[in-house]
């Protein structure tokens, strides 16, 4: 039965995540993601969604020195990322560097440390293009920096402030897995093919890169900068709603009830009150717009999504538009290679029909 986009077809039995839009509950490996994530890091984490369980402390320690070692690019790769024209995006560069990054004693048949590899890489390489980008030094890793600040060490050559690693590596926690979405479909498209795990992530950039998936949440940002003040609230959203505008960050194609994972961004930025003007105001902003929507639409429940507190983070760390895609990649890297791998356990490869109707 043809069904366009494939929406409602069950194509993937999986371990890794659930969605449910009704419930309102994205749970990683069947805990509920808040109680995943809680008090853990984002290396503990990523753990957890590779090998179905959280590391041992000395499970941990070597995994964060596989992430240190794998954070030294080869020189080739950064030669590479050097020859590319200045006006190349940063989503169109990783492409390139993710295929040269594959290192030639990787096993073609994907392995759990493959997956740490590019993930230690990810973050090294977007850093790269972007201060190349700008015309700046390449910055390189800390090695006594853990894999969220070291990410926003590398981008401004400054060591960030705890409020803004703390905010940023829950959103990175919170978006590393979404179930079957895009891209993690088409690294698992790509892996099925019996293909390495370079070209499954070389396929979910692309898809990621598209802004009916990846988009960044730049129209929220816009939004924040417009509004300026919690006193501007009203009369701003009312003369969008008068005037029959979207309002961004609210509404969600998936969730008919609260994005779990905005529940948790606005928890964090209600915990981290006064660290940060923008964080305020965006707990600040968000009651008072659901109440303004409410009452323009009566009946319709109208939701934040994780856009909206994304937006407040990436704003609240000065990162700049161009790399908010870049930023989710840099965490659902661990989604994408933990289908991979899952994908390999139990492979065939996929091969959808097609309805002719043309003449």
């Amino acid at each position: 039965m043809f069904q366009k986009g494939l929406k409602g077809v069950v194509a993937v039995q999986t371990g890794i995540a659930s969605v449910d839009g009704d419930k309102g509950e994205l749970r990683y490996r069947g805990k509920l993601v808040g109680e995943a994530i809680e008090r853990k890091s984002f290396e503990e984490t990523a753990y957890f969604l590779w090998h179905g369980r959280f590391p041992a402390p000395e499970e941990l320690e070597e995994l964060n020195e596989q992430l240190i070692r794998y954070r030294l690019l080869p020189s080739h790769v950064i030669e590479i990322a050097k020859l590319l024209p200045p006006t190349t995006s940063i989503m169109d560069g990783l492409r390139t560097l993710v295929s040269a990054y594959m290192n030639q004693a990787f096993a073609k048949v994907a392995t759990v440390e493959q997956a740490v590899a590019f993930t230690a890489a990810l973050p090294v390489l977007t850093a790269m293009l972007y201060r190349l980008q700008k015309g700046e030094d390449i910055v390189r890793p800390r090695n006594s920096l853990g894999h969220t600040a070291n990410y926003l060490w590398m981008l401004e050559g400054v060591e960030p402030a705890p409020a803004q690693v703390e905010a940023l590596e829950t959103y990175l926690k919170l978006t590393m897995e979404h179930g079957m979405n895009a891209s993690t479909f088409a690294a698992r498209v790509t892996i099925s093919a019996e293909s390495d795990l370079a070209s499954a992530i070389t396929s979910a950039l692309g898809t990621m890169k598209g802004p009916l998936h990846g988009g960044a949440p730049s129209g929220v940002i816009d939004l924040l900068d417009e509004i300026g003040t919690a006193e501007n609230v009203n009369p701003v959203i009312s003369q969008k709603l008068a005037k029959g505008e979207k309002i961004m960050g609210f509404g969600h194609r998936v969730y008919r009830t609260e994005d779990p994972r905005s529940i948790l961004l606005r928890e964090k930025c209600l915990a981290l009150q006064g660290a940060d003007p923008w964080l305020d105001l965006a707990v600040e902003a968000e009651s008072k717009i659901v109440n303004l929507l409410n009452n323009h639409k009566p009946g319709r429940a109208l939701y934040t999504n994780v856009e909206f507190y994304a937006a407040a983070i990436m704003r609240s760390i000065n990162m700049p538009p161009e790399l908010f895609t870049p930023t989710f990649s840099v965490a659902r890297i661990v989604g994408w290679t933990a289908h991979a791998l899952e994908q390999q356990q139990d492979n065939v490869i996929f091969r959808p029909q097609s309805e002719y109707i043309g003449n």
